[in-house]
């Protein structure tokens, strides 16, 4: 659910909304190609996972917490191990949602 957007409130350059993530759902593998993605977690305990130096990295969080994903780095979201529905609020800085899945982190 968009927010403030171009198409709302005439912004250029930054996008933000609201995303209910229903339990036990999780995205497949993507990045999001030139935009920077900031998330603030509403509700719920979400989590993030990315891989680094051939590691793969798991970022629980819990309402409150703040998550940056810098341009196109590989990641998956996902609420998977949750039996509660997750609400995080998304900025970013392109006005298209960019999603290149991928076939693994």
């Amino acid at each position: 659910m968009a927010a403030l957007s171009g198409d709302s409130v005439g912004s250029r350059a930054i996008w933000m909304g609201e995303t209910h993530v229903a339990p036990g759902v999780a995205s497949g593998p993507h990045h999001h190609g030139k935009s920077e993605t900031g998330i603030y977690v509403v509700s719920g305990n979400p989590s993030f996972i990315y891989s680094e130096d051939g590691r793969e990295i798991r970022v629980q969080t819990k309402p409150g917490d703040y998550i940056y994903i810098p341009p196109f780095v590989h990641h998956i979201e996902s609420n998977a191990h949750s039996a509660l529905e997750a609400v995080v609020v998304i900025a970013r800085t392109t006005q298209e949602a960019i999603v290149e899945n991928l076939d693994e982190l």
